[in-house]
């Protein structure tokens, strides 16, 4: 069943400490909302993290969670960015079953994308995609017509533009 709920895409900027990010998950949780990608990464000083969080549910209650999650001691902001003006990127490595004949083309199809290529075998290859997620479907609905033996997708990051603050 495919998910038909929106997904929104959260910054939470907390202290960087132990059990911080299982009590922002649990709060999601507790609400019905699905965590659909999840990026921590310390900040400058790394006294802080900022987690990136797409999350799937009850677009009514999402005031509420930021409201709750706001409120978690070691939370010093939440924000849904999924309307603002952000450059938004995730990175996926997609490994593909190619022999000799079909080599050029996903090469071509990698090309194309803006991929680099991280590794070549006789029998396969692994494709570094950067960009935004719409991008990384395109790609992997491309080489879909080759085997993929492995795909692995960091979930998105995002930065406000211009002077705006995330």
């Amino acid at each position: 069943m495919i998910n038909t709920k929106p997904v929104h895409t959260m910054s939470v900027y907390v202290s960087n400490k132990p059990g911080v990010l299982a009590r922002v998950a649990q709060t999601f949780s507790r609400r019905g909302f699905n965590i659909e990608s999840l990026v921590v990464s310390p900040a400058i000083d790394g006294h802080f993290s900022r987690m990136t969080i797409g999350v799937s549910g009850d677009p009514d209650g999402l005031d509420q969670i930021i409201r709750q999650v706001s409120k978690l001691v070691d939370t010093l902001d939440c924000t849904d960015h999924t309307y603002d003006d952000v450059v938004v990127k995730e990175m996926g490595l997609i490994k593909i079953a190619v022999n000799a004949e079909e080599r050029g083309e996903a090469l071509q199809i990698a090309e194309h994308f803006g991929c680099k290529t991280v590794d070549l075998t006789e029998t396969s290859l692994i494709l570094q995609v950067v960009g935004d997620p719409s991008k990384i479907d395109a790609l992997v609905e491309m080489v879909e017509k080759f085997k993929i033996i492995e795909l692995v997708r960091t979930g998105k990051v995002l930065l406000a533009r211009g002077a705006g603050t995330t």
